[in-house]
């Protein structure tokens, strides 16, 4: 049995400000494409996790691992042997570690029958981070709060030609929430603090110029263009620096 932690994207983030326990208050719109990691599960003694894929050495073992806490948040004793095929950068302001447990929630909760269904799984993947319960559902959303509160969106992208890009370069979200100095009326509030980081974030956006609609995910460094057919989409793609990563899918 086998589930995709689809990408995320943040369509436009605002950021109004910061609370006691450390979040921040946002709003956002968040959009997901039809691809992302791999996550398999098969029969196994207690729950285990082996982790393949391009990016495989960047993400974390142990407790540390959303994965593999979003697996025991379920597991009551019940066995499991996972298999997580990284296939999206770490650090990339796309999901990454929350659409992965996220993942690991909707394949678990299929895998060992429990039939708890979206809202019980909310529940669980609240305390797992901020994005995790957008990541679980999946869909175009509105998200308030520290992005957990969510409340659903029909923009009419479904099927939209979607390209992700990502230059290399790891950006940590707490180092660019750390930069932040007040909105910026940007459609991400994030993007200036981003670009001091990763100036090459400003090589991405314009070699995205062409897209329909374009800008940056989350805390970066991955930007995304949303174009009018696939052709657009692919060309975009090719000439792109052979260096970079990129994602050609759709909106979900």
């Amino acid at each position: 049995m086998q589930e995709t932690a689809y990408a995320k994207l943040n369509l436009a983030l605002h950021v109004r400000g910061r609370e006691p326990d450390g979040y921040h208050r946002i709003e956002t719109i968040f959009a997901f494409a039809e691809d992302g990691d791999g996550l398999r599960v098969g029969e196994g003694e207690g729950i285990s996790l082996r982790v393949t894929g391009p990016f495989a050495a960047g993400v974390p073992g142990g407790e540390d691992n959303l994965v593999m806490r979003a697996a025991r948040s379920l597991g009551g004793g019940r066995g499991a042997t996972l298999t997580l095929d990284k296939r999206l950068p770490v650090a990339s302001g796309i999901g990454g570690g929350s659409a992965d447990a996220a993942a690991a929630l909707r394949l678990l909760d299929r895998w060992w029958e429990l039939g708890l269904g979206e809202a019980r799984l909310l529940d669980h993947a609240r305390p797992l981070g901020a994005d995790v319960p957008a990541c679980l559902l999946s869909r175009t959303a509105r998200g308030e709060g520290r992005g957990d509160r969510l409340s659903p969106l029909d923009l009419g992208l479904r099927g939209t030609p979607v390209l992700l890009v990502n230059p290399g370069v790891p950006l940590r979200t707490a180092d660019v929430f750390g930069l932040w100095e007040g909105s910026s009326g940007a459609a991400n509030d994030l993007l200036d603090p981003a670009r001091r980081l990763a100036p090459v974030i400003d090589e991405v956006l314009a070699a995205l110029a062409g897209a329909r609609r374009s800008g940056m995910s989350g805390s970066g460094a991955t930007c995304f263009g949303l174009y009018e057919d696939e052709a657009a989409r692919d060309g975009a793609a090719a000439a792109l620096p052979e260096a970079w990563w990129r994602l050609a899918s759709r909106l979900r």
